[in-house]
């Protein structure tokens, strides 16, 4: 009986101090933390399609101030964007996630597929994912013989340069491109190029005397996930690798695409 009375308490005080604040008391799934809970209904009602602040606050009930201050909490992680509206939606975090819990799937697919394209272009391949500020590869085929671009699966190489950068950071919310912009040697121009024709190269720019070309992988929502590489030395692939072996590139990534829309 006393714990009964003491839950009843509980939640008539919780009552009483959001009728104070001018908050309604929302349907929350209850976890015991409040904070989480109310991030979580935020993130339910932005499942739904973008919301601004105010329809944020109609939609969720809670009062505009904590509203607020969760939606750009949720931002800074990448959990929240912007539309170009201003509008908030779900982040990139979300598919960054996804890729990590459907890595086993993906490299299923990949395997094959990368030393099909080391077998067409001579080249290393490899797949990276976006992992915070920095990308990670996942998977990876070397030459066997010869000068090669080696990359260990695990390794973690910087979004500040690269044609695989290009690809993660170009699909990005605005504000988010234009934080990776920030430090990056490539330019917003690159990426609108990038996005316009669907590849990327690099010469020179994240290691000298190296260049490479990648294309994206999307899930069956058509977000990008991934982006799959063949890198290698300029002396062999040239100053303009995109020419010659964008095509196969993109080929490959529409394949993991295909797969990954098939899952």
């Amino acid at each position: 009986m006393v714990d009964k009375q003491i839950g009843i308490h509980d939640a008539n005080t919780s009552a009483k101090s959001s009728e104070k604040s001018g908050e309604k008391t929302p349907d929350l799934v209850k976890s015991g933390v409040g904070v989480l809970d109310k991030a979580a209904l935020i993130l339910d009602t932005l499942e739904k399609g973008p919301c601004s602040l105010s329809q944020l606050v109609n939609d969720t009930g809670l009062a505009r101030p904590t509203t607020h201050r969760l939606a750009i909490a949720l931002e800074r992680h990448r959990f929240i964007a912007r539309d170009q509206q201003g509008r908030f939606t779900v982040g990139a975090r979300f598919a960054e996630l996804a890729t990590v819990a459907g890595e086993d799937r993906l490299l299923t697919s990949a395997e094959p597929i990368l030393q099909t394209l080391l077998e067409r272009t001579g080249e290393s391949a490899q797949i990276y994912r976006r992992q915070g500020d920095q990308r990670v590869c996942i998977a990876a085929v070397e030459r066997a013989s010869g000068l090669r671009d080696s990359i260990p699966v695990g390794a973690m190489l910087s979004m500040e340069a690269g044609s695989a950068a290009h690809i993660l950071l170009a699909w990005e919310d605005s504000e988010h491109m234009h934080q990776g912009l920030r430090r990056a040697q490539f330019t917003a121009q690159t990426l609108n190029t990038v996005r316009r024709r669907g590849w990327s190269e690099s010469i020179n720019e994240r290691e000298k005397g190296v260049c490479s070309v990648s294309a994206p992988i999307r899930n069956a929502s058509g977000h990008v996930i991934a982006a799959i590489s063949i890198s290698g030395p300029v002396d062999r692939m040239g100053i303009s690798p995109g020419r010659h072996y964008a095509p196969l590139v993109m080929k490959a990534g529409k394949y993991l695409s295909d797969a990954m829309a098939r899952v």
